[in-house]
């Protein structure tokens, strides 16, 4: 006698989420705009809106390096010149204002 229990042959394809994910910094190319936000976190008592413009540059970091062929997501797949975080604007992240900012700072010619 065989159970009646029907268990679906549908199987689960894991994938990574839209946003939020992106390669280790294997090779520190952002260790120092890490530490610096970090360092800011520290001496704020880790409230995180006084250290926004660390925050920024350290995701302009990312955003500007590549990672290594070889190394990290697609490697040995053909896929060369992966960014350690995909380029999006700033004005998405969070940092309208100060972009913003810094463009009052410049003076016009």
């Amino acid at each position: 006698m065989s159970t009646a229990m029907n268990f679906s042959t549908k199987s689960f394809t894991p994938r990574p989420p839209d946003k939020g994910a992106f390669p280790l910094d294997h090779f520190g190319e952002c260790s120092a705009f890490k530490e610096r936000f970090m360092e800011c976190l520290r001496h704020s008592g880790y409230e995180s809106a006084a250290c926004r413009q660390s925050a920024m540059a350290y995701l302009e970091c990312r955003m500007d390096r590549r990672v290594t062929p070889g190394h990290g997501p697609g490697c040995g797949r053909g896929q060369r010149g992966l960014q350690l975080m995909a380029n999006e604007p700033l004005e998405k992240l969070g940092f309208k204002d100060l972009i913003n900012e810094k463009s009052e700072e410049k003076p016009e010619k």
